[in-house]
């Protein structure tokens, strides 16, 4: 288990936005991101400057809280602070991250203007060594585990339980293993150049050329036989 100091970073309900915990690094991190020390006799900590206004503060804090995740710290950032939080009528909060995250690719989805974009965002769900559905099948299969680690009856039939599930989303991953080409391939195909379209039309157009004229026999043509006349009469 990680023995790095955590980090508590918080709005007061004066509304101050103060940081608290950590060793001299998150300090150095701290003072790097905007915040200064503040004492007393008995204590220190650390705070934005006043009158940065609230939209300024949130963003700092979210830098400082970004800074020190990812050196290893564990930080505490107060929900209200952060401006990457993700929420909705059910969370206001912005608790469930994951679901967050794939509520963004919905709106991605939604987005798209070209089939190839929208295919692109079903890969992310779909992508048999990375997407959302092989990651989902192991989070059930882990599930399982834990479940089946209580060595009691209740935690096996939960176990069962998981593994079904995990099986069912490998098996839909399977099921849909060509969806994202068949999504690009929805899209039309590219549109050709006027020099495309000339060069296309003269590979495939009928010939054209006036056929050549018949040669001219050079031999005189035959006279066709005189009508025979019929014997006249002696005056």
């Amino acid at each position: 288990m990680s023995t790095t100091p955590s980090v508590v970073i918080t709005r007061e309900p004066t509304g101050n936005v103060i940081a608290e915990g950590g060793d001299e690094l998150a300090t150095t991190l701290l003072k790097r991101a905007g915040f200064v020390i503040q004492t007393t006799p008995r204590s220190f900590w650390y705070r934005l400057p006043w009158d940065m206004g609230e939209a300024h503060e949130n963003r700092m804090a979210t830098h400082a809280a970004g800074m020190l995740t990812a050196v290893g710290y564990h930080v505490d950032l107060d929900p209200g602070l952060d401006v990457t939080r993700v929420t909705t009528p059910t969370d206001p909060a912005g608790d469930r991250v994951i679901g967050h995250s794939v509520l963004m690719l919905v709106d991605r989805l939604n987005g798209a203007t070209t089939y190839r974009d929208a295919a692109d965002v079903v890969d992310e769900v779909l992508d048999p060594d990375d997407g959302v559905l092989v990651r989902l099948g192991d989070f059930f299969e882990a599930a399982a585990a834990q479940a089946n680690a209580t060595d009691t009856e209740r935690g096996w039939d939960l176990s069962y339980v998981f593994e079904d599930a995990a099986a069912t989303a490998r098996e839909l991953g399977t099921d849909l293993h060509a969806a994202s080409d068949r999504m690009r391939d929805l899209a039309p195909p590219a549109q050709r150049s006027w020099q495309e379209g000339v060069a296309r039309y003269n590979a495939t157009a009928p010939n054209r050329r006036p056929a050549p004229a018949a040669a001219v026999s050079a031999e005189p043509a035959a006279t066709p036989p005189g009508t025979p006349q019929s014997p006249g009469r002696a005056r």
